[in-house]
């Protein structure tokens, strides 16, 4: 019944231990009985650790019969030394309410299964006094109660007697019920087996001493010495040994507290005091002692593993110098990242101060650098936190030097105290040789650039002065063309006017284009002056459209749609500027759109902005080039092979005007599909309306 693990082995070896420890329960319980004093009902150090090792070992389930099998053998054991029954039943009660809570309180409950507390921290250890002291007192309240009810001793010195025996008794057997460290003996095996020999020869001389009983604290230091060198278990084992030994001799009247307690000078009644004492003050120093170690075995192996961890990756970083100093400088450790770097083994600077890794020279330059005085030391804390590093030459053992970027953090401990330096480091030799010739690279590439600056301006200049010059000419020789074409300087036959014709559209064209070159060169000395007023911008595409027309005469299958709303679209800038745009746009438009073909032009207000589009049919323009559009003196390629003539300047000059006057342009093209240029110019102030109406302005065919 006892067991309830789930698993029916790990059962039955529960239920056998319970019933082996209840026996040795019933036989210990009448031993602490027989060992009583005649006076009072104290039984002795009875093993109380014993019963709240067996409730720590049944499941919750089953508690009530482990209780009640507790509480019969504890009013059993004294009962048969003649103790009257109701105080046996009391003392009875306080040994089984001290075992339950002592039980309750070392022990958690894993679905029904009792869990037992470990023993190995600090934490630990207040847990556990805390549990075998705090049952132990309502032990002996519920014995001290039972003494004042049934008049049968002192309460106050039964109770407080009773409270101390079970405390060593909780003490001393507890432990064995609980978790304790992992760690095996540190001891070699002479050193244990010395240790083994001191106590069994020693300790039972000293227990047999009636004469001098304070002699049996002399086996304090051989069971300490086991806690310290020895396991967790054997150390508490020994404990047990010890003690059990002095508790049989008292049994039997032997031993250093003998029945007769009158040579002590204490009552009858708080005899097991003195035995209980040698007790707990064992169990108080071996048991701390046994966490201590552990401890410490737990935090050298973490301390080892971690110093292996970091072995490991220092190591591992073969790309990188790390020197790790003490605190007077000299060298601690040399990764083999240093080695690499740096030339050296590392048994050959173990314990050297590393000066020799810097020259002279190198050190008054990084003292210059930091500012301040030239040497290893001061260079060294100038450097210490510095959050990018810095860079400094390292001097290799073959006297070769390179540039490191280097980075030096002040090792502390746990109270702040320097411990040492850390230094890591990287060859940045290779990084800083190609970065100074990206630098002279970029310096002659800025150097390049103003020069090319200067010979752009000398070229503006250049063209604003050849077009100024030939603007001039060329309007004089239109003059003289007008005149011979009219007749006014003599008749002209069929052929000569049709080459003054000729001779007078390429002089246009010669004309447009040094105007263009003079609009360029201002646009690129002083950018597109504005001459700023409100105006509709209905007037300029009209004015546009009445430029423009005379081309477009000549083309009379070419169709032209011109749609204007009926409001006005009022924007604020120069109208010839804005005017130049359209005629720019709508030119380009018939140009390169063949017979049979259309070219629409749209106006209207699109919330506060005047929105304009000018869109053909054409010939287009290829996808790859379209990016090149607004660059001066571009033409596509489908323009030059169909040999359309046009300088390439009217998209620059175009965008130009629209982006100071605050607006932005874009087109869309694709070959053998056509156009369509867009314009967004922002409207005069008080211009904005919630919608418009649109109509058709003109219509030319």
């Amino acid at each position: 019944m006892l067991g309830g693990t789930g698993r029916y082995g790990v059962g039955v070896r529960v239920r056998w231990r319970v019933a082996l420890l209840l026996l040795l329960l019933l036989g210990a319980g009448v031993g602490a009985a027989t060992s009583a004093p005649d006076a009072g009902f104290v039984a002795g150090v009875w093993p109380l650790g014993l019963a709240t090792g067996i409730l720590m070992l049944t499941p919750r389930r089953h508690e009530w019969v482990l209780l009640t099998l507790v509480l019969g053998i504890a009013v059993t054991s004294v009962a048969l030394v003649a103790q009257p029954l109701d105080t046996a039943i009391g003392y009875g009660v306080g040994v089984t309410l001290a075992a339950w809570i002592a039980a309750r309180m070392l022990t958690t409950d894993t679905g029904g299964v009792p869990d037992p507390a470990a023993l190995r921290t600090d934490s630990d250890l207040r847990r556990w006094l805390v549990a075998c002291v705090g049952s132990s007192f309502v032990g002996g309240l519920a014995v001290a109660i039972t003494a004042l009810v049934t008049d049968v001793g002192l309460p106050v010195l039964t109770g407080v007697g009773v409270w101390i025996a079970m405390s060593a008794a909780q003490l001393i057997l507890t432990p064995f019920f609980l978790r304790l460290p992992e760690h095996g003996a540190v001891a070699p095996e002479g050193e244990r087996i010395a240790q083994w020999i001191v106590l069994v020869v020693g300790a039972p001389p000293l227990l047999l001493s009636v004469a001098a009983s304070g002699l049996i604290f002399l086996t304090i230091p051989v069971l300490a010495w086991g806690a310290l060198r020895g396991s967790a278990r054997e150390s508490i084992g020994q404990l047990v040994g010890v003690v059990s030994v002095a508790l049989a001799l008292s049994a039997v009247g032997r031993g250093p507290f003998p029945p007769d307690v009158s040579t002590f000078g204490v009552p009858e009644e708080i005899r097991g005091v003195l035995l209980s004492g040698y007790a707990i003050t064992c169990a108080v120093i071996v048991v701390p002692l046994m966490l201590r170690v552990g401890e410490y075995l737990g935090a050298a192996r973490e301390a080892e593993a971690e110093r292996y961890l970091v072995s490991n990756i220092v190591d591992s970083a073969r790309g990188v110098a790390i020197i790790v100093t003490d605190e007077l400088g000299r060298v601690t450790r040399f990764n083999s990242g240093a080695e690499r770097l740096l030339g050296y083994r590392e048994d050959e600077v173990l314990g050297r101060r590393p000066t020799f890794l810097q020259s002279e020279e190198a050190i008054a330059e990084k003292a210059a650098d930091l500012g301040v005085r030239s040497d290893h030391v001061s260079v060294l804390l100038a450097m210490v936190g510095l959050a990018e590093g810095t860079h400094i030459k390292f001097r290799r053992k073959d006297g070769v030097e390179r540039i490191h970027r280097t980075n030096v953090t002040l090792l502390t401990d746990a109270r702040n105290r320097p411990t040492g330096y850390l230094c890591t480091s990287e060859d940045m030799t290779d990084a800083v040789t190609t970065e100074e010739a990206l630098r002279a690279a970029l310096a002659a590439e800025q150097q390049a650039v103003e020069r090319l600056r200067d010979i752009d301006t000398v070229k503006d200049a250049f063209v604003s002065t050849v077009s100024h010059e030939l603007r001039t000419p060329i309007t004089s020789i239109l003059g003289y063309l007008e005149l011979l074409a009219d007749g006014t300087l003599g008749g002209v036959d069929a052929r000569q006017r049709d080459a003054l014709s000729r001779v007078t559209t390429n002089s246009e064209r010669l004309l447009a284009l040094i105007n263009d070159l003079l609009t360029l060169s201002k646009v690129a000395e002083t950018g597109v002056q504005v001459v700023a007023t409100s105006f509709d911008l209905r007037d300029a595409v009209a004015e546009a459209c009445a430029v423009v027309g005379p081309m477009h005469s000549q083309r009379p299958r070419l169709g032209l749609d011109v749609v204007l709303p009926a409001d006005p679209v009022e924007v604020h800038g120069d109208r010839d500027m804005l005017e130049r745009v359209v005629v720019n746009l709508l030119s380009n438009a018939v140009k390169f759109t063949p017979d049979g073909g259309s070219v629409q032009v749209l106006l209207e207000q699109q919330g506060r902005e005047g929105f304009l589009q000018v869109r053909d049919n054409g010939i287009g323009i290829p996808e790859a080039e379209q990016d090149r559009l607004f660059t001066r003196f571009f033409r596509s390629s489908l323009a030059q092979g169909q040999a359309i003539p046009g300088s390439g300047l009217g998209l620059s000059i175009t965008r130009s005007i629209v982006e100071r006057h605050g607006g932005a342009i874009s087109v869309s093209s694709s070959t053998a599909r056509g156009t369509t240029v867009e314009v967004r110019l922002p409207l005069a102030v008080g211009n904005v309306k919630d919608s418009t109406s649109v109509g058709v302005c003109d219509k030319e065919r």
